[in-house]
């Protein structure tokens, strides 16, 4: 758990409701114990977030890529495929596997959680609306081949969220082959195909 006193009030429920839900799993644990992990009572968890779920869902809000990402497109694009797609790849594995535990607490409960699955779609979503936009700006540049952007953009994204599912539980399963690898090939495969 990350450091405790530097920390709002908010922060120190998100932080040990997270820890506590990657380790036990969200229904196992109670506003109590998340209450007593922070440091707080109970009284201050529900004045904060209401409810356990909405608790969740603003872990998600705080902890997810969307922000960061449409900062990403915003400021840092240089409209270079290569270069760019390095940046959003890179930033993206960043931000995946500094908010793991969020993720995993998605993977292994996300179904069974009423509206969470839906509510979770919000980063992908943008993410997707970001890439196609940007795939379809470089077509009209004349540095993309011509194509479906959303299905480059749903090519991409996929490509990336299976070396994070990959590499989710630390083990791996293609341990010889390092993060920073793929995400160099990868890009470097999906460069060469869609450049004219």
């Amino acid at each position: 758990m990350m450091e405790s006193k530097s920390l709002s009030t908010s922060d120190k429920l998100l932080t040990a409701a997270i820890d506590l839900f990657a380790e036990k799993g969200y229904k196992s644990v109670t506003t109590q114990e998340i209450a007593a992990a922070a440091g707080l009572s109970e009284k201050t968890l529900f004045r904060q977030f209401g409810t356990k779920l909405n608790l969740l869902e603003r872990a998600f809000d705080r902890f997810h890529y969307t922000e960061d990402m449409a900062r990403l497109f915003n400021e840092s694009i240089i409209w270079d495929l290569h270069t760019d797609l390095l940046l959003v790849s890179r930033t993206y594995h960043e931000i995946m596997n500094r908010n793991r535990k969020m993720n995993m607490i998605f993977i292994k409960e996300g179904d069974q959680l009423p509206g969470l699955k839906e509510y979770s779609r919000t980063a992908p979503e943008q993410l997707m609306r970001n890439l196609t936009d940007y795939f379809k700006a470089m077509t009209e540049r004349g540095k993309l081949i011509p194509g479906n952007p959303r299905v480059q953009a749903v090519q991409f994204m996929v490509m990336n969220y299976g070396a994070f599912l990959n590499n989710l539980d630390d083990e791996g399963n293609f341990t010889s082959v390092s993060l920073e690898e793929f995400i160099t090939a990868s890009v470097q495969t999906f460069t060469r195909a869609f450049t004219p």
